[in-house]
């Protein structure tokens, strides 16, 4: 099983590496800090989580499997890039403007 986890210090502790020790058919790969791509990873979960998890009924594991496994198919059968709308100058300023936005809020 493939582990695909953020860079984040707790995923490497003594406990993780024990663990992971006595645990061979795991392989984490940590991706570098700052990545963009686990974005697009996650973009494609969301998709999968609001059009089929949160719509469908599933009396079983099997057919959740089952479900999930038949949403990738068709998903691969046309796929649709992830594309980015913003260019970082417009990310940059809509961050600029953020405590602006947030300030008086409400927020103690």
């Amino acid at each position: 099983m493939h582990l695909v986890c953020d860079n984040l210090s707790t995923h490497k502790t003594p406990a993780i590496h024990e663990w992971l020790a006595v645990h061979p058919r795991f392989h984490p790969h940590f991706i570098p800090t700052g990545s963009s791509w686990v974005n697009q990873v996650e973009r494609w979960f969301a998709y999968l989580t609001t059009e089929l998890l949160q719509r469908g009924v599933h009396k079983s594991v099997k057919t959740l499997e089952k479900g999930i496994r038949e949403w990738i198919k068709i998903w691969n059968e046309d796929p649709k890039p992830f594309v980015w709308k913003k260019s970082a100058e417009e990310i940059l300023n809509s961050l600029a403007r953020y405590p602006q936005r947030t300030s008086g809020a409400g927020h103690q």
